[in-house]
């Protein structure tokens, strides 16, 4: 369950990320991609971070509110070079922890 959450908030940075690196991504939609981050980065962020599970779920939150907010600049070359980066992050990537935090964004 925790690899499970970890997996859908690493693919949901990375989406941001390269969403961020699209040229046509608007600037409203980059500053969204940046406070989203900010948040996760935030030291105020880090002591709810301390309990396994509940932890992630403000993280997931805040990501998911960051990636339906720039939803439309979330395009096929996006998803495919973030699914691309987490098979190199990690041996083991369940595919339907990815569909999951995609269907949020559809």
């Amino acid at each position: 369950m925790v690899h499970q959450a970890g997996t859908q908030v690493i693919y949901a940075v990375l989406l941001l990320y390269y969403a961020y690196k699209r040229p046509d991504t608007p600037s409203w939609a980059k500053r969204m991609v940046l406070g989203t981050l900010a948040y996760l980065l935030a030291p105020i962020d880090a002591i709810p971070d301390l309990s396994p599970f509940f932890g992630f779920t403000d993280d997931l939150g805040v990501l998911t509110f960051g990636l339906v907010s720039i939803a439309g600049h979330i395009n096929d070359q996006v998803k495919e070079d973030a699914r691309a980066h987490i098979q190199r992050l990690f041996s083991k990537v369940d595919p339907e922890d990815l569909k999951n935090v995609e269907r949020k964004i559809q």
